[in-house]
């Protein structure tokens, strides 16, 4: 079997791929969506792993453990 001749590359063709790769580096770049900006005492719920020693720590002292956690990573944080 015979194979079809090849197309022989052409100004246009080379001129065509040197747009493509200008057009490809130079396209506006998609950002995710804007930050949230932080609301003063508003709390985000998260997941949090924390092993089971320091939970047990924190909820001996009955209901408030969750803040009492909070407290202690704003203070580490510094803040």
């Amino acid at each position: 079997m015979s194979q079809p001749p090849k197309r022989p590359r052409t100004a246009l063709d080379a001129r065509s791929a040197a747009e493509a790769a200008f057009k490809a580096v130079t396209a506006p770049r998609v950002e995710g969506p804007p930050k949230k900006t932080a609301i003063p005492n508003v709390k985000e719920q998260v997941t949090l792993r924390i092993d089971q020693d320091v939970l047990e720590y924190f909820q001996e002292g009955g209901p408030g453990w969750q803040d009492r956690i909070n407290d202690a990573l704003r203070k580490a944080a510094g803040k």
